[in-house]
């Protein structure tokens, strides 16, 4: 039985280079965090079966798995949130990062401070879309449908697809403005510590769950120079 995460949130530190793993959790512990870690991907899988984190921070060189397989196993679980930390810092292996579910990339070297504040900031999100509203909590689109209670997208033909909280929030900011211009920094006003390439995958990965030719959008467009806007009528129940 998975035990419930405690008050103070529980951060895991996958990592094989101890140093560095051990300077993570030496900065996070001083912010009111408890961490654990680990240097293989099996080591945190089995730690995740006994008791759920509220985030795992992952280097992508883990001896007994690629990081990024690690990424994709904990997507399927929304309750966890996932800040890549690595020093494979290509744009590729970001933007595939952030295609596999991470709701934020670091490079090394990483400055400790900028990493408490992405840590906060992905926590505040995944709170957000776990409490539960009383007003709004389903909009209606074209021939979908969106459960803000459940990060539930679904169709008429049946299609149905679970966001991360990274992409609800950026969905829910579009439902709430519909047929209304809204710039990057806007976009970006609620996590302004996520790097500016992240809305441009985040807005590729709702596009290719709605959109009929993702190439060609018709629904979330972009308008060059300014920022992009969502066309169709939003209907809220």
């Amino acid at each position: 039985m998975v035990a419930p995460v405690k008050s103070k949130p529980l951060i895991y530190v996958i990592d094989d280079e101890v140093d560095i793993a051990n300077l993570v959790c030496q900065e996070l512990e001083r912010y009111n965090f408890d961490t654990q870690t680990f240097t293989t991907g099996e080591q945190a899988l089995s730690a995740i079966k006994k008791q759920l984190p509220a985030l795992c921070i992952i280097d992508l060189g883990l001896p007994d798995m690629d990081g990024l397989s690690l990424v994709q196993e904990l997507f399927n679980d929304k309750k966890i949130g996932v800040i890549i930390l690595s020093g494979r810092n290509s744009l590729p292996d970001k933007v595939l990062g952030l295609e596999l579910g991470a709701d934020d990339y670091i490079g090394k070297p990483f400055d400790p401070r900028e990493l408490v504040a992405r840590v906060k900031s992905t926590i505040r999100r995944l709170i957000v879309s776990e409490e539960p509203t009383t007003l709004l909590q389903t909009a209606s689109f074209g021939d979908w449908t969106f459960e803000q209670s459940t990060l539930t997208l679904a169709n008429h033909k049946g299609d149905s697809f679970m966001l991360s909280a990274a992409e609800a929030e950026i969905l829910n900011i579009l439902l709430n403005a519909p047929r209304q211009i809204l710039s990057r920094e806007r976009l970006l006003s609620e996590d302004a510590t996520s790097f500016d390439r992240s809305i441009d995958v985040r807005m590729s990965r709702l596009r290719k769950k709605i959109e009929q030719d993702h190439k060609n959008p018709k629904i979330i467009k972009t308008v060059y120079g300014a920022g992009y806007i969502f066309t169709l009528e939003v209907n809220w129940q």
